[in-house]
């Protein structure tokens, strides 16, 4: 008697679905009770090293208690431009002692996410951090933001996988560590939570939106409830835009693409350049020190991440000769100090260009049309999210920073507009953003957050057959019909004395297309087909399923290594395809958030 239908009938299905909605409903609540722990980390620590490099800056520039080192109209003694070489001179320090224990390169938010499933160093993380501490510190025109995100990633993997959360939640939880990193540094919950999902989740989803969200507005809580050195972006009541102004502003974002490629392929050239040096990799920051102090003497705004100078760009005008002149050094100033190997990210560096070119837009667009008078605020505001959207990238992230400064709708949606039209310009030109194109250097082909890593650990050596059937590539065709009678198996791989492989045999058509002139004597290895189109274990399923392509076959040789060439299995490539199927529908449904629970209901 069987029993199976008897037990799932009706009545146990709806059991059974209601167990499992419960289970995902107590899963949700614990994903989003942790996100809220991560941010509050995530806010506690800006809050520390935002504390710790302005402290730095105090000291080492004798600012005045409160002030900001970007925005000093002049050094307070000339020595002090010699400050970001003795950072130079750290940061080498730190290259040599990572050198020395073979530490590999960090691994960044987006990476992890792409890549390993969201798994970060802790090591990485605390290596990540003190160099961006450092770098910053000294006066590097790098800013703080890759160092936040960092560290706001990097505990919340760590706390992931040590709870042992499935893969699809350590990715989201990654995302809630830098939504909260990022909406604790600007007080912006909403910037921070599509910074997450646009450039660390890679996706977003509305099963998603409760967690990163509370984990932004955790961390913004944290870091105003500990009293952060948080740097709000605040652009003041706009002026009404009228309808004859979009266009110019579109034309904006256009142009605010085009200083985004330069800007993200002078960094590349600078580390090139200094490549090509014949000095080693540790000196190089030191070099990049006296570069930028030598900048800092005609202007401190170009130091650090240059939120005070923002500040006073935004709220003060300025002639077009000075804020060109400013906008010069300060991309040089950007270039040469990751260039030469300080660490830290472009984001804030992007605002406070981009504000700049917008003032010299609306400058020159006086000039062009005298008819046509652009707010240069407005105009900075538009340029400032624009050049940033080319280089980090996140149109909707930019868009609410916008929104969140101003509080004006009409102003978010010019914006938005120019931000799309930076956006496609970039991607079309260029093709990265400035992390992403990091990576293509590096020889990786990602292009965003979104997870990739499954395709790369579904391997031929995972899918692969080990029972296979070999013969001796001498082996005469009246000895394999006897051996491999018809319809016996399908295929048999042929191999020399040495059990290389030499070929695959099609057993039907072994019989089928046999001359009637051949002898039974003649060897099979003559009648082998693929003979030069082989996979290896760590092939992973796009390479496989392109070499299927290519061979026009259903069934390849997996061998150890391309040299000795021994078979060891079999690979369909029905079951590459089914295999592949699968897990693509497995990272759709972890990408949704659906289940068995969120399908049936609860009853």
């Amino acid at each position: 008697m069987n029993v199976l239908p008897q037990a799932l009938d009706a009545g146990n299905l709806r059991q059974i679905a209601q167990s499992a909605y419960r289970l995902r409903q107590a899963r949700a609540t614990m994903i989003v009770i942790i996100a809220c722990a991560v941010g509050v980390i995530a806010g506690a620590l800006v809050t520390g090293m935002s504390w710790l490099v302005q402290a730095m800056h105090w000291l080492l520039f004798d600012l005045p208690t409160g002030a900001r080192l970007s925005a000093m109209f002049s050094l307070s003694h000339p020595t002090q431009a010699l400050v970001p070489a003795v950072g130079g001179a750290l940061m080498g320090l730190s290259i040599l002692y990572l050198r020395r224990y073979r530490f590999r390169a960090p691994i960044d938010p987006i990476e992890a996410n792409a890549l390993h499933g969201g798994r970060m160093s802790l090591t990485d993380t605390f290596i990540v951090g003190l160099q961006t501490i450092v770098s910053s510190g000294f006066g590097a025109s790098v800013g703080l933001e890759a160092g936040y995100t960092q560290v706001g990633s990097g505990i919340a993997s760590w706390a992931a996988r040590t709870l042992g959360l499935r893969r699809s939640d350590v990715r989201l939880l990654v995302g809630c560590g830098s939504a909260g990193a990022i909406g604790a540094a600007f007080g912006a919950p909403l910037t921070g939570a599509f910074y997450g999902f646009e450039l660390v989740i890679g996706v977003y989803s509305v099963a998603n939106v409760a967690p990163v969200l509370a984990a932004a507005l955790c961390a913004s809580l944290t870091a105003t409830l500990l009293g952060a050195i948080q740097f709000p972006i605040e652009v003041g009541a706009p002026s009404p835009i009228p309808p004859t102004h979009y266009l110019p502003f579109i034309l904006l974002g256009l142009a605010a693409g085009g200083v985004s490629i330069v800007m993200m392929r002078l960094v590349t050239l600078t580390e090139e350049l200094f490549k090509r040096i014949s000095i080693d990799a540790s000196l190089r920051p030191l070099m990049g020190g006296c570069v930028v102090g030598i900048l800092a003497l005609v202007t401190p705004q170009v130091l650090s991440s240059g939120h005070g100078a923002l500040h006073r760009e935004l709220a003060m005008n300025y002639g077009f000769t000075v804020i060109a002149e400013l906008f010069l050094l300060k991309l040089l100033a950007s270039a040469v100090s990751i260039g030469s190997g300080f660490r830290g990210g472009l984001f804030f560096a992007s605002l406070f260009l981009g504000a700049l070119f917008g003032k010299i837009f609306a400058v020159a667009t006086a000039v062009a049309a005298p008819s046509l008078t652009i707010d240069p605020t407005m105009a900075a505001v538009v340029g400032m999210t624009s050049v940033a959207v080319g280089i980090v990238g996140g149109p909707l992230t930019m868009t609410f920073l916008a929104l969140e400064s101003s509080g004006d709708l009409t102003l978010t949606g010019v914006v938005l507009a120019a931000a799309i039209v930076s956006t496609v310009l970039v991607r079309e030109a260029f093709g990265y953003s400035f992390s992403t194109w990091r990576f293509h250097l590096r020889g990786e082909t990602i292009r965003s957050a979104h997870d990739i890593g499954w395709m790369r650990s579904l391997t031929v050596g995972t899918m692969m057959r080990s029972d296979i059937r070999t013969v001796d590539a001498e082996m005469t065709l009246e000895a394999f019909e006897k051996e491999f009678p018809l319809g016996s198996t399908q295929r048999v791989v042929a191999v020399d004395e040495h059990k290389r492989y030499v070929g695959m045999l099609i057993v039907a058509d072994l019989y089928a297309e046999r001359p009637d002139e051949a002898s039974g004597t003649a060897s099979v290895g003559s009648f082998a087909k693929y003979q030069d189109t082989v996979l290896v274990p760590s092939m992973n399923v796009k390479s496989a399923a392109d070499a299927f392509a290519r061979a026009g076959s259903e069934e390849l040789a997996v061998v150890a290594d391309l040299t000795e060439r021994r078979v060891v299995g079999l690979l369909t490539e029905s079951h590459l395809m089914r295999r592949y199927a699968e897990e693509l529908e497995k990272a759709s449904r972890d990408i949704s958030g659906e289940s068995l629970g969120s399908v049936m209901g609860p009853g």
